[in-house]
């Protein structure tokens, strides 16, 4: 081979590896383009979905209406669509002579989606135990990067708003309106006492109670009473759930008294017994959360990465009210006042 053949062969070779390299290079910004949070909107209520890279591929959580965001069993993205697959492991259930028994097995639950610009767009189909699927259809947008930590000693809050006036439901209503309402007001306490469930028969479930005033960032002082085994949550803006649960004695966990319901587990445990009147101050600021349960800190301005289950919508910059959940069982209020943060 010439010289000059042998330069021509190189200088096309190189040519060749350099659209190659920019291929993948393209073919790599095309697929991180998924990378990020996002709220997502669905035909029943609001989720989450956060895909992130790791290694030479990706990960990612999902939250799909009520419940807890959970991790994914694989993330891939080819040709444009991001697929998230989540396998199941369902129980057997049922005992011999005690009703029917199902086998144990495996169930497989598949997200796809494309990217139109900024928003993504696609479905889920949902197993189930006889063979079908539930398909689901659902959008979604890109949430914003967080703003830096804010400095809380520099953050000016308004006039404090009392939100019960101690002797009825004035400025609340229910959530729910097919539900039945379990929440009454009497000596400056807002109860919630659902019925009585009967041993076989299914729990009556009962409404939520929301603001009717609605609020951006604040920080929000209550007391609150939780019976023995009972649940419930107090909703900033309507979409971020601090848990409120008999979790006295248990292990720290993202699902606890005082937890940003499984986003964000508590540092400490500050929990009193059931049955005793408790003190929470939690202080939104700037999608970062601060919460002081019973005078500790357990949450010390941490970042929000999205809705928890069970949210009113999953846009973060909505103003939204205060709800407390009131379907899962017994609670009590009381000296619930709100400061908003002033711009």
């Amino acid at each position: 081979m010439t010289t000059l053949k042998r330069i021509s062969f190189l200088a096309g070779g190189l040519a060749c590896l350099g659209l190659f390299t920019s291929a993948l290079r393209a073919a790599s910004a095309g697929a991180d383009a998924f990378v990020g949070r996002w709220a997502l909107t669905l035909p029943s209520g609001a989720g989450w979905l956060g895909v992130e890279k790791a290694g030479a591929g990706y990960k990612g959580a999902l939250l799909w209406g009520g419940g807890s965001v959970e991790p994914q069993t694989s993330v891939t993205i080819a040709d444009g669509v991001v697929t998230v697959t989540k396998v199941r492991q369902i129980p057997a259930s049922g005992k011999k002579g005690k009703g029917k028994k199902t086998e144990a097995m495996e169930l497989t639950d598949t997200l796809t989606a494309r990217l139109e610009g900024d928003v993504i767009k696609g479905t889920r189909k949902i197993a189930q135990a006889n063979g079908s699927f539930n398909e689901v259809a659902f959008s979604g947008k890109r949430t914003p990067a967080l703003p830096p930590r804010p400095n809380l000693a520099k953050v000016k809050f308004g006039e404090a708003i009392s939100l019960l006036n101690g002797r009825d439901l004035t400025g609340w209503k229910t959530k729910e309106a097919n539900l039945p309402n379990a929440w009454s007001v009497e000596g400056g306490v807002l109860a919630n006492q659902p019925p009585a469930h009967a041993e076989g028969q299914p729990r009556v479930r009962t409404a939520n109670l929301r603001t009717e005033r609605e609020f951006e960032d604040f920080n929000l002082k209550l007391e609150v009473n939780v019976p023995a085994g009972s649940n419930s949550g107090v909703y900033l803006r309507g979409i971020y759930e601090i848990q409120v649960f008999d979790s006295f004695g248990k292990a720290l966990d993202s699902h606890n008294m005082g937890a940003l319901y499984s986003r964000i587990t508590p540092s400490v445990a500050a929990e009193k017994r059931p049955g005793e009147w408790q003190s929470m101050d939690m202080t939104l600021v700037d999608r970062h959360l601060t919460v002081v349960l019973n005078g500790k800190t357990i949450i010390d301005n941490q970042p929000v990465l999205g809705c928890t289950g069970g949210a009113m919508w999953s846009d973060e910059f909505r103003p939204g009210p205060i709800s407390l959940q009131g379907d899962h069982g017994a609670v009590s209020y009381r000296n619930v006042v709100l400061r908003p943060v002033v711009r």
